[in-house]
């Protein structure tokens, strides 16, 4: 006797069906597990998805991603509904600066213009002039009058990393991603000597003795780009494999219990996000 089963949707094909329904749309981070970013709408790094963030029609955006990022899209649709499938989805180097020590930096340096990394919280954007990410820091240290002193937070490794670039001095604050801070220079030589014609491609958030070594450095598009556009054939890419926050394998069905359930939802206090929204309104207007 046969057994005739019945057709069941995948994850995926569920979760675009919950999309149209719901005129939501799914932002995902390069450094996403490749199942999220093949069911995404879009694909960036923090710039992109910042500017389609900026310019969706979706009545609901889904970020996966972290905490940070999902609050900048809040930021910038305060009357959109943004989810972010796992709530503890977090940044070390956001964590690394605390907004009542932030202020303090602030109030003892009242003449400086603060530039931000948007890998910070929305509290710490709120206190900014400027925010900034890997792709336009440069541009935006750039866009500040000569004569203004800088405070730059929270990352002190692109800090460094632009103040070469730039020739500007600036008041650093003391955080880090504590998966660029791991990388091993002799893991990299060691690396280097078994693919002695390797390129080395690096974001600007590493260390500067790998920065030093690195044939190219850029942000995680930038290194994409370069990829895609040498002759090479072998690099080794300091920067991490699963970034950010690496969700569990069956991160699908998480997606679309958060779509289905309208849950875990971002909510931000309107005097933040308004106060938030100036400083990345600049970066976007540079």
């Amino acid at each position: 006797m046969s057994v005739l089963t019945e057709n069941k949707l995948s994850p995926q094909e569920e979760i675009s069906i919950l999309k149209n329904t719901k005129n939501a749309v799914i932002l995902a981070h390069y450094y996403q597990e490749p199942e999220i970013q093949e069911i995404a709408d879009f694909v960036g790094d923090s710039l992109e998805l910042a500017k389609k963030a900026a310019t969706t029609n979706a009545d609901i955006i889904v970020f996966a991603g972290v905490h940070f990022m999902a609050e900048t899209a809040k930021i910038l649709n305060p009357s959109k509904k943004v989810l972010l499938p796992d709530l503890n989805a977090g940044c070390s180097l956001a964590e690394s600066c605390p907004p009542e020590a932030f202020q303090q930096l602030k109030d003892k340096y009242p003449d400086h213009v603060v530039v931000t990394y948007i890998n910070c919280s929305a509290e710490i954007k709120a206190m900014s002039d400027v925010v900034c990410t890997s792709s336009n820091a440069e541009r935006v240290i750039n866009s500040i009058p000569l004569d203004k002193p800088i405070i730059f937070a929270p990352d002190k490794n692109l800090g460094r990393y632009l103040i070469e670039k730039t020739g500007r001095k600036m008041l650093l604050w003391d955080g880090a991603c504590i998966v660029h801070e791991a990388f091993s220079i002799d893991k990299l030589l060691e690396l280097y000597a078994k693919y002695p014609s390797a390129k080395i491609i690096a974001h600007p958030e590493s260390e500067e003795h790998i920065l030093k070594i690195a044939n190219y450095i850029g942000s995680t598009s930038g290194m994409l780009n370069f990829v895609k556009s040498s002759d090479q054939d072998t690099f080794i890419v300091a920067t991490e494999a699963g970034i950010l926050h690496q969700m569990q394998m069956d991160v699908p069905d998480k997606l679309y219990n958060c779509l289905k359930d309208e849950s875990p939802e971002i909510v931000l206090a309107e005097s933040l996000m308004k106060a938030a929204h100036r400083p990345i309104k600049r970066m976007m207007e540079l």
